[in-house]
Parts: C-alpha cells; structure tokens; sequence
C-alpha cells in the first residue's frame, strides 16, 4: 500500500493538469491511510485512479479524427467519464448530424471483450450475411450489418478489441465501404500504445 502511495504522490506531481482533484484524492487516501482508516483510504485511492483514467481519456480523445470522410465531429458531444468497478474508462465522439451520423465509443475493460475476442478467433462463425472480421492496420474486428426492420435503413458498427479496451465506430445510413473508410482514419497503432 505504501509502494502505491509513493507511486501516485509522484504522478500526481508529475501531471500538472490533474493537480487538484488528483491531489485532493491522494491527499485524503494518505490521512486515513495514516489514521488506519483503511476502507477510506481505499476508497479515495479508487477516486484518484478514476481521475488518472479520465486524464487518459482525455489524451486519447485529442487522438481521435476531428473529420470522418464528410463528417465533421461535434465536439461539444465529447465525453469522457470513468467508471471504477464495472468498466474503466468511457469515451464517446460523435460525427455528422441529420439522418449520416457516426460514433466512437471505448470502453476500457470492457465486459464485451470476450465475447468479441471468441467471435475473432473463429472467424467462420463471424463470417456470415451479416457480420464479417476484417482488419484495421493489422489489427481484427468485427464488422455488423443492422438493418431497421420498419425503415430498412442500414447502419453498421466495426468492434475492435485494443488490449483490454473495445473501440465501436458505429455508422447510421452508411455502407460497408463508407464505415470501413471512416474506421481508415482512426490511428488504431496509436490507440493501442496509449490504452496500455
């Protein structure tokens, strides 16, 4: 525990911009670590590991294409929030407006991951009418076609497992090749080094 302490007091000063709330956090693990307030001093460590992971998600967003194809992103729509417990970190953009819109969505320690991963190792159980493994700069995922029964509107999602995290680039109106040129632009090598 005291190895942990002195691992965040130095990433607390380390990163300037999580300062406060990061440092309030650690702050208040240390009293009550010291006071033997153990469940308190756990639960303020959780509080600033949720703000490292939020710090993270924030970098990762700044990673993410301001454009897909014609889709400008609407970043007043950005997200970043965690999760401690159920999932890690969460991130959303969206694309485009009206009826061609488009949106990424990762989740760190995602519970779908395996499910996913499964799929990706038996690609002949994707390989069907409607989903399909493909790969982005090397890297497996599963391509899904939907099509709205009431309106026949097809949208599509690419999932694609990054380490422990789930990227989601799901496409309303679009066609195969629209989402497949959307998912190109994102820097998937990139993500990956970050999401470690």
């Amino acid at each position: 525990m005291k190895t942990l302490l002195f691992i965040l007091s130095i990433l607390g000063v380390s990163v300037p911009s999580l300062a406060q709330d990061f440092n309030k956090q650690l702050n208040t693990a240390r009293t009550a670590y010291s006071a033997n307030k153990l469940d308190e001093s756990r639960f303020a460590m959780q509080q600033a590991l949720q703000e490292l992971d939020i710090m993270a998600g924030k970098e990762v967003l700044k990673m993410l294409p301001l454009k897909l194809e014609s889709l400008n992103s609407n970043t007043t729509n950005d997200n970043v929030s965690g999760a401690s417990g159920f999932a890690g970190i969460v991130i959303h953009r969206e694309y485009g407006s009206g009826e061609k819109t488009a949106a990424v969505d990762i989740i760190g320690n995602s519970p779908l991951m395996s499910s996913i991963n499964a799929i990706l190792a038996l690609p002949f159980v994707a390989n069907n009418g409607n989903q399909k493994v493909i790969k982005l700069e090397g890297y497996k995922a599963l391509l899904q076609k939907n099509t709205d029964s009431e309106t026949n509107k097809t949208s599509y999602e690419i999932q694609l497992p990054l380490n422990s995290s789930l990227l989601t680039l799901k496409a309303e109106n679009a066609t195969e090749d629209e989402i497949k040129k959307f998912a190109s632009s994102i820097p998937v090598a990139q993500l990956v080094k970050t999401l470690q």
